[in-house]
């Protein structure tokens, strides 16, 4: 006689077992025809499970976040099932869930065409009609071994051979189709109504490109039609703001395959980059901030000693000289910042002590995971390292929140979200040292007043870390800045100061990188801005138009006068058409047209026009030149369009 506790404290007596369907049934008619799994003591099933004893249950619907994972996980079974009607020698392979969708690997004779999605949705939408029971059923490892061999589904057969011998393996099928799977899943294939396929790509076997290679499908799937909707309205125009497609037009980067994953800058994207740089040091030397550069190659047994090699090896780059010497290229910068402390006799006096680096890092990504500036395997981190006593932790640790929080508003970016990232599976350092640093970092977030949502297992594996996520215009999140709290590394590679003791005492090391990536900020910042970026990045901030070659002399003093003062500024001087001119700066998002006909240079003043295509009226060149200066100084928060109207209307 099962006595069920329900998520209100509630609960309900039941004379026998019960499936998780009937719970809901019990509850009411509305939550029975909503269920799409349960959670029994805290673990997901699916409806049909059976509760025979005691338990806490809740039921999940299509609103809890576990209900739209295994709306997905669905959908992408629901996908497998379609394929496999239409083209029944198609091997199915793995088919997880991922942010906003799913996908699925396919083995099969030739590529899927667009054609082959339109046709694969058509019959997904067929079989969700059909609204099939779902149903499970459990199989000892051998028999499923066979059970797929026989279906000559051989990637399945091989999954389940490497799962310990023993255990059982569940199976989800709908109608006579059937697949491996953990679970759970909806009670029947007429819960997926809200799907979209969105694109096929080459994928290797197990990710190994000694391996075969897979066709993967890749789709979405949600709630309802409403959020399918407003989703692909989003990829729409997450597509129209895709920074490789505007770092073309542009003229800012580009990739080719002799340096995958690496940037070659062009001259306007290299200038933005140092905007960049030359912002952040000026706001890091004014926090107290002392700047260094360390090698990028260096001895393998620094890493050794460091733990880089055991926790991170797969992703360095290695190389052996002549000598017989192993070096790596760095992929951190924290080893050599320790070296920097290390150099002489340290004093607490000196604590905290603040190094910063511009430093360019390697890191192995594999082809498949790169993407644009997003994901590369070379770039350069606004890195720092803070040396500092137990006692100065939250201090610190304040101060570089509010420094980061402060930095995202210069840009535009006022919605940030802090995630607390705690122990990972694969870690150094006793747990004794983990509890302290966990604790100390809590302690930092209570003094700064910051919530946090919780990130679980995502800590550095020498500490864990505060990771702020960026919310950018088209709701986006993107995870840039982190501060981390260290007791291990210091320790590991022989780091002290002399302490108000006289004695020696090991440092923490408190680890912040700010844009995290410089070349993914960017990234973020072309997107976020769909390529108009503030007046105060933009490569080129102004450009003087000439309409006719008479006013060429004029045009050239006002470029010149503006460079002077600091602007980044382009002249054009072609004959041709003010409107092929005018439209040609527009589409390369140049903040201000600075336009100047026969009664401009006659008169020294010039005609102002915005990207957006909005008419300021005629200035004289003191006065916008000072204008300008403002709003660039001003990093956006003075706006020369905003000025002009609030001067018009008085």
């Amino acid at each position: 006689m099962p006595v069920i506790t329900l998520p209100d404290g509630s609960q309900k007596h039941f004379e026998h077992a019960i499936t998780v369907a009937e719970v809901a049934g019990s509850i009411g008619p509305g939550l029975a025809k909503a269920a799409l799994a349960g959670k029994v003591n805290g673990a997901l099933v699916d409806t049909s499970a059976v509760i025979d004893a005691d338990a806490s249950v809740s039921i999940v619907t299509d609103k809890d976040p576990e209900g739209l994972d295994i709306i997905r996980h669905s959908t992408a079974h629901l996908l497998a099932n379609a394929v496999q009607e239409l083209y029944p020698e198609a091997q199915v392979t793995i088919g997880p869930v991922i942010e906003n969708g799913f996908y699925y690997d396919f083995a099969y004779k030739r590529p899927f065409s667009t054609e082959d999605l339109a046709a694969i949705e058509k019959r997904m939408a067929e079989i969700s009609g059909r609204d099939l029971k779902v149903h499970r059923r459990v199989l000892p490892r051998d028999a499923a071994v066979e059970h797929f061999k026989k279906l000559g589904e051989h990637y399945k057969a091989e999954i389940i051979s490497a799962i310990p011998a023993g255990e059982s393996i569940s199976l989800y099928g709908q109608g006579d189709w059937e697949d491996l799977c953990r679970g759970p899943h909806v009670p029947s294939t007429g819960k997926l109504k809200a799907f979209k396929l969105t694109k096929v790509a080459g994928a290797y076997w197990r990710g190994d490109s000694r391996n075969e290679m897979l066709q993967r499908i890749y789709g979405t799937a949600w709630a309802n039609e409403k959020q399918l909707k407003e989703y692909l309205t989003r990829i729409e125009e997450a597509e129209k703001r895709d920074h490789r497609r505007l770092g073309r037009e542009l003229d800012l980067f580009h990739f080719q395959e002799e340096a995958p994953g690496a940037v070659f800058w062009h001259p306007k994207g290299w200038a933005l980059f140092q905007q960049l740089i030359g912002y952040m040091r000026q706001r890091q030397t004014e926090a107290g901030y002392l700047e260094v550069n360390t090698p990028q190659v260096m001895d393998r047994e620094l890493w050794v000693k460091s733990g880089h090699i055991e926790s991170f090896g797969e992703n360095m780059y290695l190389t052996q000289t002549p000598d017989d010497r192993v070096f790596a290229l760095k992929p951190m910068n924290c080893p050599g910042h320790i070296q920097v402390f290390n150099q002489g006799l340290r004093s607490y006096r000196e604590l905290p002590l603040r190094l910063a680096e511009f430093g360019a890092v390697h890191r192995y990504e594999p082809s498949g995971a790169l993407h644009g500036l997003m994901r590369v395997r070379a770039f350069t981190q606004d890195d720092a390292h803070i040396f500092c006593t137990p006692d100065q932790i939250t201090a610190e640790s304040v101060a570089v929140t509010q420094l980061i929080l402060g930095i995202y508003r210069d840009f535009g970016f006022e919605d940030v979200r802090i995630k607390f990232s705690d122990r990972p599976a694969k870690r150094v350092g006793s747990e004794e040292i983990w509890d302290n640093a966990e604790a100390a970092l809590r302690q930092a977030c209570e003094a700064a007043g910051i919530e946090t949502t919780l990130n679980p297992g995502e800590g550095a594996f020498y500490g864990p870390k505060l990771e702020f996520v960026l919310r950018d215009a088209i709701g986006r999140d993107w995870q840039c800045g982190t501060l981390q709290v260290d007791f291990n590394l210091p320790a590991r590679l022989g780091a002290h100061y002399i302490g108000e003791d006289s004695q020696k005492h090991t440092p923490v090391m408190l680890h912040r990188a700010m844009f995290g990536s410089l070349e993914r900020f960017i990234g973020i910042l072309i997107e976020h801005h769909e390529g108009k970026l503030p007046i105060w990045l933009a490569p080129v901030q102004a450009v003087v138009i000439g309409i006719t070659e008479r006013q060429e002399k004029y045009c050239l003093e006002v470029a010149e006068n503006l460079k002077n003062q600091g602007l980044r500024v382009e002249t054009d001087l072609r004959n041709e058409k003010l409107g092929y001119k005018i439209r040609e700066h527009t589409i390369k998002r140049v903040p201000f047209l600075l336009i100047a006909g026969d009664k401009e240079a006659e008169g020294r003043t010039l005609a102002v026009r915005t990207r957006a295509g909005k008419d300021l009226g005629s200035f004289e060149l003191k006065e916008l030149s000072a204008l300008l200066c403002e709003e660039i100084a001003s990093r956006g928060r003075l706006v020369l369009e905003d000025r002009v109207s609030q001067r018009r209307s008085a």
